[in-house]
């Protein structure tokens, strides 16, 4: 991972109007990636504040390392261990938490990693390529049914059976294990154009191999899984008051955490539908058009046990 990339977060003022970050605060950056989002509430909590950066791929905090500021602590983990890295740290509860669900430009670009379509590199897809079983080695052994399923389901493919049809027809003739050698599969399983109204033939603007590709990448890293888990865990990790802040990419995350959010007593809806970018960033930032921000402010009291054995304490009251 370069080093020299400059990410740009996405919703930078919606993320500060609605969670507030102070001075003095202690906030959490569950998905820390090119450290744009942890820079931004690292100057809002100054000096007597501090951003707690945590990130699946050991590469990010490789990355960051040096690069931020002295109220910057980095970890490597996943977001939904936040609670483990707090204990280890002192087990302090935090004024805010950020997720970032969606790819940094860092990881997109590493052609060795496999995210990207455009690339040639070898189809890994981990977040974190020290565990866990590269996308090469799961596409070699899922059956069929199970292939196409996932691509229908992660991915909202229309042609998953003709596309998970293909790739076992290939992998019979040679292993598949690059992202080119899957992306030229999904282009001849899948119309590249459709007739338009007006005669002719238009482009869609989502490329054929966007949700095979997306739904390898969930699979791979048991994303939703580890959503469901954070958004059952994050609320613990609050203080009163404190805000949870989630950036989704596609509809299958942005429909957990709208639900979770409503159905949680822990958790007041900050906002009753998803914030998205206006247009002048989405001009700057295209990767912000796909952007949905919800948030969600702790209000139950946090509960402690008591150190002297005599039952439990509740702060914040």
């Amino acid at each position: 991972m370069s080093n020299a990339t400059v990410h740009i977060p996405v919703l930078p003022k919606e993320i500060l109007e609605l969670g507030n970050p102070l001075p003095g605060q202690r906030w959490a950056d569950g998905t820390a990636g090119g450290g744009g989002h942890c820079r931004l509430l690292a100057q809002r909590v100054g000096e007597t504040g501090q951003v707690l950066a945590v990130d699946r791929d050991p590469a990010v905090i490789e990355a960051l390392a040096g690069t931020l500021g002295d109220n910057v602590v980095a970890r490597h983990a996943s977001y939904d261990d936040l609670p483990e890295v707090l204990n280890e740290l002192g087990g302090a509860k935090v004024h805010g938490i950020l997720l970032d669900l969606g790819l940094s430009s860092d990881q997109l670009a590493d052609r060795d990693r496999g995210f990207s379509f455009q690339t040639e590199g070898e189809l890994d897809m981990r977040f974190d390529p020290t565990s866990g079983e590269p996308a090469w080695e799961w596409l070699a052994r899922v059956d069929e049914t199970t292939l196409a399923d996932t691509i229908y389901q992660y991915g909202e493919e229309r042609y998953s059976r003709r596309i998970a049809r293909r790739i076992v027809d290939r992998r019979r003739e040679e292993t598949i294990r690059t992202a080119d050698a899957l992306r030229d599969i999904i282009y001849s399983s899948v119309p590249r154009s459709r007739p338009s109204p007006r005669g002719g033939r238009r482009h869609g603007r989502v490329d054929p191999a966007t949700r095979t590709f997306q739904a390898l990448r969930i699979v791979v890293n048991d994303e939703l899984g580890i959503l469901e888990r954070a958004l059952e865990r994050l609320p613990e990790c609050l203080e009163l008051g404190g805000h949870l802040l989630i950036i989704s990419f596609h509809s299958l995350e942005d429909r957990l955490v709208k639900y979770a959010f409503r159905e949680d007593p822990r958790l007041e809806v900050v906002t009753r539908r998803p914030v998205q970018a206006a247009e002048n960033e989405v001009n700057v930032n295209p990767r912000a058009r796909s952007a949905k921000l919800r948030v969600a402010r702790r209000i139950t009291p946090v509960v402690e046990a008591d150190p002297y054995n005599y039952g439990l304490v509740v702060r914040n009251k």
